[in-house]
């Protein structure tokens, strides 16, 4: 019977079955309600008995960031309105946030309008990081693709931000307005498919990009060569250091019931991209011969038919009491504060957070080959290890090779158990050298040097300004040393 159906219905089945592999419930993902060894003592309970807390708050107003640095002597207040979607959890909304938060202080006023297809009814935000930005005084609209036009015209910026794969009518209404509109490339994820034809049409409209690694900018011009070179600028990512302050190391390894184990940390979505699959693969070579690892991978699921895959893999492996799946932390100090190294094997990034937030809490790091990666670690082994990418280049990263090798012996597997040998093995080394590594952290990513260079590109695009650095590299926040 099947055989009488002609293709497109087959392609039809073929999605459905995928979307509701992706997307039925998903096995219950442990939380934080106990510790990762139990312990003779029965320890339990949140993390806030050591100071952490429990979502992404803020106390106070935004911290008194140096204006003068963004626009120099100009300190002409502007209106900036930060466009972006889903405004809960994932570096790209941490990174919209943060701009939204902190820009006010560099002479720009800003607001959010979070673009989704399930607003609230009031308008009002309902994910963890909107929320947090109302309760801090900065105002925040969800809305959906239909009021979006409305909403910008009614509020008339003088720039917009905009952040992630928006509806096109957002582009579309800055350009009929004439507001400048300045996109921020936080990765090629969206565009693996592209018909750069069309790309090329809609960044005419475009002032400027900003791209946050130099890695996505060659990829963006590689693959858009209509775009001028000297429209688009590298800011790399900064530390938010007013939400990811340090946290008691001993109080937060007493709590997940360590004593000498050494851990490893990986803060990231279980998804293809992430390639949870993959690390808890190469953590497995590494667990046969260091009995005293143990790695927690901590973040939401967002596919579930690839999360039950990674299940089964942790379930086959001799170190399954070893490998600790849990949930998403907003506020991740303690978990960070108790690890000893941290690990992403991604399949691509634009710049991971995650990794920098851990050499900011002066922890080395094993990255593969992305985006970001080269400047976070450069060669310095006493922040960590680059590897080579899961599929061997990074440059041929799409959904397709991806696919092809998702639960296959990767490329850079002995390479990756291998850097992972190299921090258990220099411990007590990286233990004594965490507060340098740290403070060195703090310097190369900078807040204030994020901001005030997101504030002069944008001050530049509102007034017509010349781009700062003629749309090379706009500062050495991620330098390779």
């Amino acid at each position: 019977m099947a055989r009488l159906l002609p293709p497109s219905v087959h392609g039809w089945l073929r999605d459905g079955v995928t979307w509701l592999g992706r997307h039925r419930q998903a096995p219950a993902i442990e939380d934080w309600s106990r510790p990762l060894i139990a312990t003779a003592s029965g320890a339990a309970g949140p993390f806030q008995p050591f100071g952490a807390v429990t979502g992404p708050q803020v106390t106070g107003p935004p911290g008194p960031d140096n204006a003068a640095a963004a626009g120099g002597h100009d300190r002409t207040v502007l209106r900036c309105l930060v466009v972006t979607s889903r405004l809960d959890t994932g570096g790209l909304p941490e990174v919209a946030a943060f701009l939204a938060r902190r820009l006010p202080a560099y002479g720009l006023t800003t607001a959010v309008l979070d673009v989704t297809p399930q607003p609230s009814a009031s308008g009002r935000p309902t994910g963890q990081l909107g929320r947090m930005l109302l309760s801090n005084g900065i105002e925040v609209h969800e809305t959906d693709e239909g009021s979006a036009p409305g909403w910008i015209e009614r509020w008339r910026p003088d720039v917009i931000s905009g952040h992630g794969a928006l509806p096109k009518c957002v582009l579309a209404t800055a350009h009929r307005a004439r507001v400048p509109y300045v996109d921020t490339l936080h990765g090629m994820h969206d565009l693996f498919r592209a018909d750069w034809q069309a790309e090329a049409a809609r960044s005419s409209k475009l002032s400027v990009i900003v791209s946050v690694s130099e890695l996505v900018r060659d990829q963006y011009l590689a693959g858009n060569r209509h775009f001028p070179p000297d429209r688009i600028v590298t800011i790399p990512n900064g530390v938010d250091d007013e939400r990811r302050s340090g946290g008691d190391r001993a109080a937060a390894r007493d709590w997940l019931g360590l004593t000498d184990e050494y851990l490893f940390v990986s803060l990231a979505r279980n998804c293809l991209q992430k390639n949870t699959y993959g690390l808890v693969a190469a953590f497995g070579e590494l667990a046969r011969r260091r009995p005293e690892a143990h790695l927690v991978i901590a973040g939401r699921v967002d596919d579930v038919r690839y999360y039950r895959q990674v299940l089964r893999l942790r379930e086959s492996l001799p170190c399954r009491e070893r490998v600790h799946l849990r949930g998403h932390l907003a506020a991740p100090a303690a978990l960070l504060a108790a690890a000893d190294g941290f690990v992403l094997d991604s399949f691509f990034e634009g710049w991971a957070l995650a990794s920098m937030e851990a050499l900011f809490a002066g922890i080395p790091v094993v990255l593969s080959d992305v985006g970001g990666a080269r400047e976070q670690i450069g060669h310095d082994p006493a922040r960590g290890y680059l590897v080579t990418n899961p599929l061997g280049d990074p440059l041929s990263a799409d959904w397709e090779s991806i696919a092809a090798i998702r639960y296959r012996p990767q490329a850079n597997q002995d390479e990756f158990t291998t850097a992972m040998e190299r921090l258990v093995a220099g411990r007590e080394d990286y233990l004594r050298d965490r507060s340098r590594l740290a403070a060195e952290s703090a310097a190369r990513f900078s807040a204030r040097r994020c901001l005030a260079q997101h504030a002069a590109v944008l001050r530049a695009a509102a007034t017509g300004a010349d781009l700062p650095g003629n749309g090379a590299r706009a500062g050495a926040a991620g330098s390779v040393a």
